[in-house]
């Protein structure tokens, strides 16, 4: 199958990982192409197929047929078995498809991947998102790219589907990785700033509710201290909702602290904001929302004076 024949009509997609992002992501796709699904838990398939998509027992089977397939998986682990593991989308995958990759995995896994795929005449789109379940379920999300331009432009319109900022940042696999990893350096060091600034107003016996909104009125604000302050406020250390767990800025600030170390250029705030995240999922909080995070540094404070 070439390029142009995917171009001249709808086309056919294979979403694997039905998880926080993959799951709204195949509604969304679901409303405007053919979609297929594929995932560990029948449960989750099982929503998407009463909505008339397609269930699918394995990747290869999603992948069979499709024109691209989509991956929505946590980590270099996931990717690695739903591509090449048994029954892995890549035996069913025609030459001329695509490979969209939204996950997050760094931008030498992309480049892996993709040599792999080229291989048997395979596209890799290296696509990371970011944006949370919600944005995700309204086409809302920012997604960058590293592709070649051919197969940008015959991924962009399931990527136009998904998003409301896209951004191609270079020519080649590992590209979209390398920006996205900048992008969650600053969202995890928001997070974690956003996560002490709660901790103190707390400790100080603030009306946080106060504290909240004097904060995101003014130079303070940040998107993360308003999408994550009033479930850190409003919840205890493990029951919020798990919009994003706190596992995945573990993963994320592992690849960032790599790149830094690779490319010897100092990130302490960075640094400091992966030993916070780091000491959360060692209290047993990565699956809990990230949110939670404030809870370490609060229940480890020190009483305020009289």
């Amino acid at each position: 199958m070439s390029y142009h024949e995917i171009s001249d009509r709808s086309p056919r997609i294979a979403v694997l990982g039905l998880g926080a992002m993959g799951m709204p992501m195949a509604t969304r796709l679901h409303q405007a192409f053919p979609v297929t699904v594929f995932d560990v838990n029948d449960t989750r398939k099982a929503c998407l197929v009463a909505e008339g998509a397609t269930d699918a027992p394995s990747p290869a089977e999603a992948a069979a047929g499709a024109d691209v397939v989509l991956l929505a998986v946590r980590d270099q682990r996931h990717v690695e078995q739903a591509l090449f593991g048994d029954g892995g989308a890549a035996t069913g995958l025609r030459p001329g498809s695509l490979v969209i990759l939204t996950s997050t995995v760094g931008p030498q896994t992309a480049r892996d991947v993709a040599g792999r795929l080229a291989r048997d005449d395979i596209a890799l789109v290296d696509a990371p998102i970011s944006g949370g379940p919600a944005r995700a379920g309204t086409g809302d999300l920012l997604i960058v790219v590293g592709a070649s331009e051919e197969a940008f432009l015959h991924a962009r319109p399931v990527l136009d589907q998904l998003a409301s900022t896209l951004i191609r940042i270079g020519s080649a696999p590992g590209d979209g990785q390398a920006l996205k990893a900048i992008n969650q350096l600053l969202a995890g060091v928001h997070i974690a700033a956003a996560a002490e600034a709660v901790a103190l107003a707390r400790g100080l016996g603030l009306d946080l509710e106060a504290v909240l909104q004097a904060t995101t009125s003014g130079a303070a604000a940040s998107f993360m201290l308003a999408d994550r302050g009033p479930r850190m406020i409003d919840y205890g250390e493990d029951d919020a909702p798990v919009r994003s767990r706190l596992d995945i800025f573990v993963k994320d600030l592992a690849i960032v602290a790599d790149l830094a170390a690779a490319t010897r250029v100092p990130i302490p705030v960075a640094a400091a904001a992966q030993q916070l995240f780091l000491l959360g999922e060692r209290s047993g909080l990565g699956a809990a929302d990230d949110s939670s995070l404030t809870s370490i540094l609060f229940r480890r404070a020190s009483p305020p004076r009289p």
